[in-house]
This record gives structure tokens, C-alpha cells and sequence, in this order.
């Protein structure tokens, strides 16, 4: 007998970014893959977030929508109409902050309420390509890893590819002691979470942090070489962890675990234990 999918939960943090919420969000709803859970994680916006997730709640409910199925005897051509938005294998769960938590708290608010065996969280104004998780979740169905990442493109607000970002295989001195490279287009066993913690609510550079630590810790990580993720430029829209001193915070703190990863490579590593046998 076939086994069911094991679940994935994205959660989708998202503050003052409307205008890309709604795409985000059917990029993760259309993926190929059948047994998703969306946590929407809105921190209370100075724009049109909440009619936005109010007409998308809306839509996945009600929305209807046909093709051109079939030429009639008369000349005329009937049509098809179906729901816009599957609802098998799909649940969405959102999460209206009455007060702003911030950056990171969000990312930790939503992996608190997620129930899937797998997780992820994609930024609100990324879109993920239709095959993301299908592809991500593949080795670690096989146990082949406990986190799982691919390489991206990045793109322009017209949707515009600026470059394609290929990152290394993984190695800990290639994704962590050079820099960090790995981590954007990403699916992770949830229970990483609870055996080493979240999101740390100090760093602007949580992923980096989180991941690292992670992988201190002896997590299995696997690169896909193909590209899965498509991440916005910011370049146009310097704003909130993206402003230049959010920037420079965050580069701060990279040196700060790049230098962390390095002499976690060169320290001496205990022997594991051998076993006594009489």
C-alpha cells in the first residue's frame, strides 16, 4: 500500500508586503507536492495585508473558474468550471498578530503552530517554484538528510531574473566556514527544532544562525542542484531588516558565525566510543 505524504508546513511571515503576498501565497498553494499545511504568520501593516489575506481566505473557498471544454452541436462551446484552488491536501492556518512581534518572533510563532513532519518558512515576497517541495522532501523521505536546499534565482520586482544563484554541494567548510551558502530554498525535518531550538530572537541573521547551529550539532544537510526558489531583490526597496543598518547588522553577524564555523572546524572532535566486547 502506498504511504501517505508526510505533511510540510511553510510558514510565510509577512509585514507591510501586499503587493507580493498573494502570488507568494498561490505559489505555495499550486506546488506539486499533496499534503501542505500554510501557517500565515502577519504582523499588523501599515498596508493592505489584512484584505489581502481576508480575500485570499475568501478565494480558496469560493472562486470559481472554467476553460473551453467541449464544441455542441449547435456551434456553441461549452465550458468547464471547477474550484480555483484545490482543496485536498491543502490547509492554511492564519495568524494576525494584534501587536507587531517582528522579524524573527514571526518565524517562531509559526513553527510553534506547525504540525508537519517537514517545514520550511518562505518569505512573503519569494515565490516557489511548482516543484520545491516535491524535490526537497525526496532525500528525506529516503533518510538520506534531515535538511535539504537547492539553488535559486534572484529576481526584480517585474519578475525579472537579475542572476541564477548556484550554490556549492554541501560540505560544512563550503555552506558555513567560507560563507553562508545554503539555507533560502530549504526543507527541514521539524524535529530539528525541537531537539537544538528556534529562531534566535537576537539575530537578524536568524537562518544563518539557526542553520549552523543545526549542523553543529551533527544534522545531516544534502544540496539539490536545481533551481526551486525564485528570492526578490531588495535592491529597490531598502526597508526594515533590509535597510542599510539592518544590512550592515546582518553582515556583522554572518563574520561573527563564519568566524564561529571555522574554529568548530579545527577544534578536535571527541572519538566515538568504541565498544567493549568480552
Amino acid at each position: 500500500m502506498k504511504q501517505a505524504a508526510k505533511l510540510i508546513s511553510v510558514v510565510v511571515p509577512t509585514y507591510n508586503q501586499a503587493q507580493y503576498l498573494g502570488a507568494c501565497l498561490d505559489s505555495i498553494w499550486f506546488q506539486d507536492y499533496p499534503n501542505i499545511e500554510i501557517i500565515v504568520v502577519a504582523d499588523p501593516s501599515p498596508d493592505d495585508t489584512a484584505e489581502v489575506l481576508a480575500a485570499f481566505r475568501r478565494s480558496v473557498a469560493e472562486d470559481k473558474v472554467s476553460h473551453a471544454a467541449r464544441l455542441e452541436p449547435d456551434g456553441s462551446v461549452s465550458r468547464a468550471e471547477y474550484p480555483r484552488y484545490r482543496t485536498g491536501g491543502r490547509s492554511l492556518v492564519i495568524h494576525e498578530s494584534p501587536v507587531r512581534l517582528g522579524h524573527t518572533p514571526s518565524y517562531n510563532k509559526g513553527f510553534e503552530m506547525a504540525s508537519g513532519e517537514y517545514c520550511t518558512y518562505v518569505a512573503s515576497d519569494d515565490i516557489c517554484h511548482p516543484q520545491m517541495l516535491s524535490e526537497l522532501a525526496a532525500p528525506l523521505n529516503r533518510d538520506e538528510a534531515d535538511f535539504v536546499f537547492s539553488d535559486m534565482f534572484v529576481v526584480d520586482d517585474a519578475m525579472r531574473i537579475l542572476r541564477e544563484f548556484r550554490l556549492p554541494d554541501y560540505s560544512f567548510e563550503a555552506s558555513f566556514c567560507d560563507w553562508y551558502l545554503c539555507g533560502v530554498s530549504k526543507l527541514y525535518r521539524r524535529s530539528l527544532h525541537e531537539r537544538f531550538g528556534y529562531y534566535d530572537n537576537e539575530y537578524t541573521a536568524n537562518d544563518h544562525e539557526c542553520f549552523l547551529r543545526f549542523a553543529m550539532n551533527g544534522a545531516r544537510f544534502k544540496h539539490i542542484p536545481k533551481t526551486l526558489y525564485s528570492v526578490r531583490s531588495h535592491d529597490q526597496r531598502a526597508q526594515d531588516v533590509h535597510s542599510s543598518a539592518g544590512i550592515d547588522k546582518l553582515l556583522a553577524e554572518s563574520r561573527k558565525l563564519v568566524e564561529k564555523a571555522r574554529a568548530f572546524a579545527k577544534a578536535p572532535k571527541p572519538l566515538p566510543e568504541e565498544r567493549c566486547t568480552i
